[in-house]
């Protein structure tokens, strides 16, 4: 039976991957920093989808995260056969007037963090001639966005960086994709305060359909996943208009 880590699971898109991945049968690690809703989590998959849940109860966004991480795997002898790189969250507005340790925790998280860990399951899944890693971007990996303008950086980190990867190990048996969702029906944006702002009005997706188009991709092995219509088209649009453009569009949907 094969095992998924996944980071980020108590609530939204890791939540629901944490579902997909256990009605799949496979054993799950979970990663995220509220530990009373892990033990929750943990019961609840075990109960329904009768697989193995392990947890492990971090603050991301430390410095140490990873190898703290990582010293339970090896501790447990677990083999990662997928890793789901989904923590994250968003400090949202100007950035003259936003949190900068904030935004530096948000540094550490989507972009130390994210490397880190990947290098470190990478170099177990080369030894075993398989894996599948999925690291969640956004559609802001492909749009500068003024008021978001850290957390658009760090998804742009995410893509490029996954997209190398993809080069480096496209003759392995390790394939590695990018899920770039647009606006969510998760938590993510109340803990923004961005739930009202036109972007969160306008074909907002559920978090199960993203899993569900993001699950079948990643297993085939597919680089990019935009999930929705509406998304491609934003990426599509935004890849052919000028930058002062999608700067007013930018702004006008996150008031």
């Amino acid at each position: 039976m094969k095992t998924v880590l996944i980071t980020g699971t108590t609530s939204g898109i890791g939540k629901a991957f944490a579902e997909k991945f256990a009605y799949e049968g496979y054993n799950l690690i979970l990663a995220a920093r509220n530990e009373q809703k892990l033990k929750q989590q943990q019961a609840a998959l075990q109960e329904t989808y009768h697989v193995a849940v392990k947890y492990i109860a971090q603050d991301l966004t430390q410095e140490n995260a990873a190898g703290l991480i990582m010293a339970d795997i090896d501790k447990w002898k677990a083999t990662i056969d997928v890793l789901v790189n989904n923590a994250g969250f968003n400090e949202c507005g100007f950035f003259t007037d936003t949190s900068l340790d904030r935004e530096l925790e948000m540094i550490n998280m989507h972009i130390r963090f994210v490397t880190e860990l990947t290098k470190r399951i990478l170099v177990h899944m080369k030894e075993n001639g398989y894996g599948r890693i999925l690291n969640v971007g956004s559609t802001g990996s492909f749009i500068p966005s003024p008021t978001d303008a850290v957390y658009s950086a760090t998804k742009a980190y995410i893509m490029s960086f996954s997209n190398a990867l993809c080069g480096e190990l496209s003759k392995t048996g390790i394939k590695i994709t990018t899920l770039c969702p647009g606006a969510t029906k998760t938590e993510f944006a109340a803990k923004a305060n961005i739930q009202n702002t036109l972007l969160f009005k306008i074909a907002v997706m559920n978090p199960e359909k993203v899993v569900g188009i993001a699950y079948r991709k990643m297993m085939k092995g597919r680089r990019l996943v935009i999930p929705g219509i509406y998304n491609k088209l934003l990426v599509a649009f935004s890849k052919v208009m000028p930058i002062s453009l999608t700067n007013r569009i930018t702004v006008f949907m996150i008031r």
